[in-house]
This record gives structure tokens, sequence and C-alpha cells, in this order.
């Protein structure tokens, strides 16, 4: 099952080692300073204004009493400010805390207090969130805002005032370089700290030898850079070689991404499953008015249904969709299909650098085909949860970690998503995977989108129970529960249909677009 080797690891970074000299000032010396690095809502930046951006970022910063190792939140829409206030921040040996931007306000207290945030830079919209919580954060010292010049601390107004010259700061490749938050589907979100050599681990083994990331390319990412999904597309990926990258302040609405796509030529698209869904019920997404330089598409997030993948690419003739599946903890896509060997309804398989093994409730292998729980080792892993020791050991298992993820390999050694581990249930003694039955509803010509989960039939048995989305113009009488149910038989093993069905306009899920079920287990 793939297993650790000493050839896996990438080999000792040089000491000392900086993420911010790599990723902004290469960019320099490798003589792109005149070239578009980043297009968001307010135009183009080239190379050299981002770097000039980064520096002023981490001067002012400083000058706030931020010191070394010293942690910045970030609640920031997609724009320059972003990379310039991430990367100035890791510049100056500061750490950097991004945060959704979609989270209630108890997360963002929860959040801004585990993490002991001295100072939060905020996006001029989410400050009225943010505004009534910090009373009860004595450790904010400073609440800098974007996008509003003319607030009492503005982010413009500093960065003017900094110098555009910043000595980096003597880190190694094992100091921490920045936090993500995993969102997780029940409780707090969790602190993931990474390590500065972790972001150029997810460049040289998923960027550039699986994506094929190149410097003429211009990328646009749907998932957003607070995700770890979104920051090594739209950041990590294109810094590595000099490439564009499009970014985009509003929700990613399937009008809204394609608007980015078509003007400014994107080659390279990541979006997620629903997003992919949504854009193919819309019959005015065609081929012929997308980019032409439209080569490859990435979803991750949640499983792609194999009939997404298979019906998108003959709208999209040689634009695949190469699923996989990343996490927060591990910083990116570890499981992946390849542009010359993909096969949809897969995750693909492990990307070489990576290890993966299916174990079972004890932790011995499971046999060849049968289900079992994920673990992942790699370069890219966090180091544990901040302030989480108990689910620290429950999760990170020396080299492993341990996704909560269940899964099995065909016989090509494809891995096959079947659910979230609290997820699955049995039926008449075999298990079911609600993902695969979700997938088989969703090529009923009437549905959109499908959650299954287990319901009480009243004697004491589980069987399945779907809640589903309706496509525009389709009503009960044209999917009523004969028609669907009869459709998902015809598919799957007898046991696996679903006995009720019950009809909603939208599903509960995370800030990352994950089916929240245990939500609906409880309805």
């Amino acid at each position: 099952m793939n297993p650790i080797s000493d050839d896996t690891w990438l080999q000792e970074p040089p000491q000392p080692y900086n993420a911010a000299v790599d990723f902004i000032d290469g960019n320099i010396k490798a003589g792109r300073a005149n070239k578009t690095a980043i297009i968001d809502d307010t135009g183009e930046h080239t190379y050299a204004q981002l770097a000039t951006r980064v520096n002023q970022a981490g001067n002012a910063l400083k000058a706030l009493g931020c010191e070394p190792e010293s942690r910045v939140a970030m609640i920031m829409h997609d724009s320059i400010d972003f990379p310039a206030v991430f990367w100035g921040a890791i510049k100056a040996g500061i750490v950097p805390v991004a945060i959704n931007t979609l989270l209630t306000p108890e997360q963002y207290a929860h959040i801004l207090g585990d993490s002991r945030a001295k100072v939060i830079v905020v996006s001029a919209p989410l400050l009225p969130t943010i505004q009534p919580l910090l009373n009860d954060l004595p450790l904010v010292k400073t609440v800098i805002v974007a996008g509003d010049p003319g607030a009492a601390v503005s982010l413009d107004s500093r960065l003017d005032d900094a110098s555009t010259d910043l000595e980096a700061a003597t880190t190694s490749s094992d100091d921490i370089a920045f936090w993500l938050y995993s969102s997780g589907s029940t409780g707090n979100p969790k602190g993931a700290p990474h390590l500065h050599r972790n972001i150029r681990a997810t460049a040289d083994l998923y960027g550039l030898p699986v994506l094929g990331i190149a410097e003429d390319d211009v990328v646009f990412s749907a998932a957003k850079l607070f995700f770890a999904y979104g920051l090594g597309n739209a950041m990590t990926f294109p810094l590595a070689v000099g490439a564009t990258a499009v970014l985009m302040a509003e929700r990613p609405t399937p009008d809204a991404c394609m608007q980015r796509i078509t003007e400014h030529d994107v080659s390279i698209f990541f979006g997620v499953p629903t997003l992919f869904g949504a854009m193919l019920a819309d019959p005015e997404i065609a081929a012929d008015k997308i980019s032409t330089r439209l080569r490859r598409c990435v979803s991750a997030g949640e499983a792609l249904p194999e009939n997404i993948g298979n019906t998108w690419e003959s709208r999209f003739p040689g634009v695949p969709i190469l699923d996989g599946i990343g996490s927060t903890e591990m910083l990116h896509i570890f499981l992946s299909n390849h542009p010359d060997d993909y096969r949809y309804g897969t995750s693909g398989k492990p990307v070489p650098g990576y290890s993966a093994r299916l174990v079972d409730e004890l932790g011995n292998q499971v046999a060849a085909g049968e289900i079992g729980d994920l673990h992942v080792a790699g370069p890219s892993a966090c180091q544990g949860y901040w302030n989480q020791r108990g689910k620290s050991l429950q999760t990170f298992l020396g080299p492993w970690t341990v996704t909560g993820d269940k899964y099995f390999v065909d016989d090509d050694g494809y891995y096959i998503y079947c659910g979230r581990g609290d997820d699955m249930f049995k039926v008449s003694g075999n298990w079911v995977s609600p993902f695969e039955v979700e997938s088989a509803l969703i090529t009923h010509p009437g549905v959109l989108e499908a959650a299954v989960v287990p319901h009480d039939d009243g004697d004491g048995l589980l069987k399945p129970k779907a809640f589903v989305i309706l496509n525009d113009g389709v009503d009960q009488t044209d999917a009523d529960f004969d028609s669907i149910k009869n459709h998902v038989q015809g598919i799957l093993s007898p046991w696996k249909y679903p006995r009720w069905i019950d009809y909603v306009s939208e599903l509960p899920k995370t800030a990352t677009g994950k089916i929240q079920r245990f939500k609906l287990r409880q309805s």
C-alpha cells in the first residue's frame, strides 16, 4: 500500500531558509520583475510591485510591535493585499494566521483567542463582524482594515508609510511559517501550524510534476486563499514557477467564475464538485464561450462524482478535471489523478513523495479491495494541532496523518472514496457509502445535488435516506420518489437505494463546501 521509504521525502532544504525569500524574491532574481504576478479586482500587479508590497507589509507589522514568531490574524478577501500581508509577515519572521471569511462570530472569537494574535488584518466588509468581539480579546493590540483608505488604521496608509526594503528574518525550514484552521465537520476549528518547508514541498511534489503548472499559465481558483486548497492553487503554485494568478473577492458563482476564466484567458481552473455541477447545469456555459487556453481543471474539497467528470469533458473536450484529495493538515493534495492517468469516480493514486495506507479499526492493513481508514504520510504535514493534544495524538501517528476518510483500492491501484468515517453505515450487514449513493442520484436527469444519511426504519434497522435538490425547472412530478428509486436501483446493489426522499432547497455545508451529513442525521 505504497509503504514509506527514505526516497519518498524531499531532500533537506538549504539553511537558513525563508519561504518568502524563495517564493517572492526568487521571482525577482529570475528576471520576472515586470511580469504580471496577480490580477485582482483592482487590476494587474507585477512581480516587482508584489515584492515591494510584501516588504512594506512586513515593515508595517514590525512597526506595530510584531516580533518574530508572534501571530497576525488575516481575515481577508482575495486581493493583492492577501499575499502582501501573508508573505510580508513570513519574510519578517512573523506568523500569519489565515482565517476563513465565512465563519460565525463565535468561531472568530474562538480562533482569535486560541491563536493569541496581536494584530488583526481584516477586509473592510468583514470589520462589523469582528468589532464586537474585541473587548473580549485583550491580546489584540491593533486592527488594520484593508480596502478602506479612510479607516482609522488602514492597510493602505500603513503600507505607504513603510519602507520598501526589508531584510529577511533568519529562519530555518523547520520554523513555523503560518497557520491555517481546519474547519472539520463538527466542533470548533483546530489550528494547524505549518513549517517553511511545507510550502515548497507541495509545489515540488504536486504543483510542478502532477499539475504541470508552467510560467506562461494563468490560474484561477474558486477556492479562496484562506483554504489550504486555494492557498496552493492561487499562490504557492503560480509563485513557484512565475505564473499569473487571478484573484476574486466575491463569492464564486458559476457566472463570476466564467467571467474571470474568459476575461483573463485562464489556462488552469480550480473548483469544487458542486461548482462544476452548477456550471454544467447552465447551458450557457459552453465550450465556445470559455477561454481557448483552458487546458486543465482540478477538483478537491469533496470527491468528484464520475458523472460530473464525464459530462464536463464531453462539453469541454480535452479539458479534464483532475480530482484529488488533500487536507488542511497536509496543506494540499496527496492523492490525485494525473493528466496522463486519470479515471473519473476515483481520487487517483498517491502523489509521488507521499505514502498512503488503508487500515481497519485496529490499525491493521486491510486486504485488497476492502474498505479501510485512509492514513497518509508526506513532507507537508503540519506539526499537530495547536492546544489540542488529545486530538493531535489521535490524528498524527508518527509519520502518518489520519484523514478520517474511508477508501478502497481497485485492481488498478486507483483509490475509491467511500465517505467520511462517521458517515458510513451498514444495511443488511453490508457497508453503504453515502457518496456512492449520492453519485448515483445525481445521474437522474432531475437531480442537481443529493446527500444520503442512515435513517431508522422503525424496527431499529438503518436504511438510506436521501435529501435531494432538483434542477431548475424540475418539480416533484418529474422526479418523484418512484422515478428516483428505480433509477438508483438500476445502478447500485439492491440494498443501497434510498427508502425515503426529502426534497430540499439547500444542503448544510461547511465553509469549504463539504456536506454536513451529521446535521441531516439529526433532522
